[in-house]
Formats: C-alpha cells, structure tokens, sequence
C-alpha cells in the first residue's frame, strides 16, 4: 500500500506551501490519473488516517479523477478511447491520467 507515503509527501509539500502564509489549510485538491496505479479509496482513507497532527488536520480532501488520454506523436492527433494505440504508422504518446498532482491548496488566511 504505497498510498501511506504518497499521502506522507502530499501533506509535507502542502505544509512546505502553507509555510509563511500564516493561514489554516481547509481543503488539498488532488487530481489523480486513471493510470496512476494509486487507489482512490486507499488514498482517501490513508489522507484521513495521516492527517491528524499535521497542517491537513482540519482540511479536507478532494480527488478528481483524470482519464487516460493519448495522441499521436507525427500528427498531434488525439486516439479515441478504445481504438488501437496506433496513428501515422507510430505507437500513439500518453499524454495525460498517469500522474497524481497537488492541484490547490485552500487557506483561510487572517
């Protein structure tokens, strides 16, 4: 279960952007990729779990989903979902839904 360090470093980055800003965090917006290989439930409950004590303790957690999404790397042409990973005799480019990025940081600032 990898989630533990993933949400281990999200809540160290948000406490290293939330330094200095003097406010309290009130929500982490995540967008996780559908070919992340992270778990979306595992990662909500590993946030809740791990949050207490840190600047994430009163801050709640919002995933959004990001689909998988190819083109083709002579064209620039983008491959319908389901269709073969192929164009202009080239193996199509994943260009988007394999990551999971700190998208915003919600503060409530003084």
């Amino acid at each position: 279960m990898h989630e533990y360090s993933l949400v281990q470093a999200l809540v160290e980055r948000v406490a290293h952007e939330a330094r200095g800003r003097g406010g309290a965090v009130r929500c982490v917006r995540v967008k996780l990729g559908e070919l992340a290989g992270v778990d979306e439930q595992l990662l909500a409950t590993a946030y809740e779990t791990f949050k207490p004590g840190t600047v994430c303790a009163d801050a709640a957690l919002e995933l959004k989903q990001v689909p998988a999404r190819w083109s083709c790397r002579v064209c620039g042409g983008f491959i319908e979902r389901g269709a073969r990973l192929q164009c202009c005799g080239e193996p199509a480019r994943l260009v988007q839904g394999d990551d999971l990025v700190l998208d915003q940081i919600d503060l409530e600032v003084p």
